[in-house]
């Protein structure tokens, strides 16, 4: 079977681990990489025997699939070349800036039968795949915390951090928004620094949701409260924690809690989130993270920027 074309638009920090991956995928030929920078691109392209080029136009056409991870302004012009020119596309997140461009693009990949797929990390980790998604929640609680980072400072707190909460929130919880209160403030930058906000959704699930980048430790850690269990999961340790009621009783009439521990071993989520878009693409299966759940966590996350002022 021929290999994918692939290539990667965008060779910065993210862009430049999209490319190591493609590389190393059996399924995959890395063709090119792409950026404004010359030296930048051509530093990736050396590394990984691909050619370096200055401008994406010339890859229409001629690639399979591609990585955006370009500055999310530039995310709609770029995946609509790509899709419009029959190229499955994976783009960074949020998918878009706004709304009404997120369903052009997903309505150009339905008319052209491509893949479409948001990056939304988080959703490979593995103490996310290890959950147990048939219980819905009542209750959910997440806290996902910081040091200042200059690097991401080109949209607010909420749409750098806090929508990879969202987005999984919204996937568990699998009910429309009923309404949404949200405060924040700014303290380092001209955007919110740090917010927080209360989604009720309309199968009465309520979701807490609180985001930082000015925090002096790094903490991503989401809390549930279901109908008889309780889980805890630490992104960033890779643990699941998982707390129920038991055939036991641990007082007369109260029945004792059984807790158990899954400690996941160190994963490589963007591997598998590229292995995810490689198989869909050969498969024509939909993606976890589609341009639909993509746009479901920006329309979510532009709510709440609204709400904050931004």
């Amino acid at each position: 079977m021929n290999k994918l074309k692939c290539a990667v638009i965008g060779t910065g920090y993210l862009g430049k681990f999209h490319a190591e991956k493609y590389a190393a995928l059996p399924d995959c030929e890395l063709v090119a990489v792409v950026d404004i920078n010359p030296e930048a691109a051509k530093a990736v392209a050396d590394k990984f025997g691909a050619e370096a080029l200055t401008d994406y136009h010339a890859l229409l056409g001629k690639v399979d699939a591609v990585s955006i991870v370009v500055p999310t302004t530039l995310h709609h012009a770029v995946a609509k070349d790509f899709l419009t020119a029959g190229a499955h596309v994976l783009v960074e997140k949020p998918i878009c800036v706004t709304v009404d461009e997120a369903e052009e693009l997903i309505a150009i990949a339905k008319a052209n039968n491509l893949i479409l797929q948001v990056g939304h990390l988080e959703r490979f980790n593995p103490a996310v795949l290890g959950l147990d998604k048939e219980e819905k929640p009542l209750f959910i609680e997440s806290h996902r915390l910081s040091p200042f980072n200059p690097r991401a400072n080109d949209v607010s707190v909420v749409l750098d951090l806090m929508i990879h909460d969202i987005d999984i929130i919204l996937a568990l919880v699998d009910s429309e928004v009923e309404k949404i209160d949200a405060s924040g403030t700014a303290v380092l930058t001209q955007g919110t620094d740090i917010a927080n906000a209360r989604i009720l959704f309309k199968n009465g699930c309520v979701a807490n949701v609180t985001a930082s980048r000015i925090s002096l430790k790094q903490e991503r850690k989401m809390r549930m409260f279901r109908p008889s269990s309780y889980v805890s999961v630490d992104f960033q340790n890779r643990i699941l924690s998982k707390h129920r009621t038991g055939e036991k009783e641990m007082f007369p009439g109260i029945p004792e809690i059984v807790s158990e521990d899954l400690v996941f071993e160190s994963g490589d989520a963007l591997l598998e989130e590229i292995k995810h878009f490689v198989s869909c693409i050969l498969t024509g299966t939909n993606p976890i993270v589609s341009g639909e759940a993509g746009k479901r966590a920006l329309a979510t996350a532009i709510q709440i920027t609204q709400l904050l002022g931004d």
